[in-house]
């Protein structure tokens, strides 16, 4: 089962030959790799999802200020904001993204999907999708086993981690699980669904990991609002019938090339990008300062 998941082309033969919907293989790899029901898998994605919808409310309700101080309830802001630069429904996605990631930020609960880094992307992109087109649970679900099986072969072929391939392996990958899944979730085709992964992907590389004084805050929360909105945007290209041109499998491969030639400093490493400039190595100096604890003498 899990040779379904080497690469794009090989799911796609596979639900060609057996006439399976997307998210069908993904839930038989689960069954089989986790040793449990298909009813327990289900349950355990309501679960997940239950916990997503909750971080979205959470960020826009609850106070969310950082103990770096350098996250201060930015959702609520943009949601109260007087002037409104996007459409109400965009403007929801990206407060909805944001919220979610504010509450990792906080150290609320959140699901990695797939980290912890970029844990405010498919929340505000599938809470938006359902309330849009007024979907069920069980439909959003699906999706989820969509963006699944996105981000194991991403994982395979590329990264998920900062550490190893920059912020395009992290909200890169999760915007492009996002994009996969809005586009199964309204009826596209597998097709439609792989280029909308692979514009995605498209438009995230390059993008370095610079967490500033090494803090999954800035500048990882608003990553996570405009990677919502790449993820939006995508699906909608794709859906639209436009060709990537480039496709999935190879757009996957050059995520992992690119990560691989991208110099350690950008890298999770905090040692270059926003992370060295002087604000933020002020920052730093601040924060670590705050944190230190003088810890007594063994003798003593």
């Amino acid at each position: 089962m899990s040779l379904l998941f080497t690469d794009f082309a090989s799911w796609r033969a596979h639900c060609a030959a057996t006439g399976e919907p997307l998210y069908q293989p993904v839930l038989a790899y689960e069954i089989e790799q986790k040793g449990r029901t298909e009813d327990q898998i289900w349950d355990g994605l309501q679960r997940a999802y239950d916990v997503m919808r909750d971080a979205v409310q959470t960020g826009l309700t609850q106070d969310m200020t950082s103990r770096s101080g350098m996250i201060n309830n930015g959702a609520k802001k943009i949601a109260a904001s007087p002037v409104t630069v996007l459409s109400p429904e965009f403007k929801q996605l990206v407060t909805r993204a944001m919220g979610a990631k504010e509450v990792n930020s906080c150290m609320g609960r959140v699901v990695a999907a797939p980290t912890a880094g970029a844990s405010g992307i498919l929340p505000g992109v599938l809470v938006t999708l359902q309330e849009l087109h007024k979907l069920s649970d069980r439909q959003i679900l699906e999706g989820l086993l969509v963006a699944a099986g996105v981000a194991l072969i991403i994982e395979q072929n590329a990264s998920l981690a900062g550490a190893v391939g920059g912020c395009q392996a992290e909200t890169g990958s999760a915007a492009a699980m996002g994009s996969g899944a809005i586009v199964y979730c309204l009826g596209g085709t597998v097709d439609q669904t792989f280029a909308a992964v692979a514009v995605t992907i498209q438009c995230m590389l390059g993008l370095v990991c610079d967490p500033v004084a090494g803090l999954v805050e800035v500048p990882c929360v608003v990553r996570n609002a405009s990677a919502a909105a790449i993820a939006f945007s995508s699906a909608q290209i794709a859906i639209a019938g436009i060709d990537p041109v480039i496709p999935v499998d190879q757009c996957v491969a050059a995520l992992g090339e690119v990560g691989q030639s991208m110099e350690t400093r950008y890298k999770e490493t905090a040692l270059g990008g926003l992370a060295n400039t002087p604000r933020g190595r002020e920052i730093e100096k601040m924060v670590l300062v705050q944190d230190v604890q003088i810890l007594p003498d063994e003798g003593e």
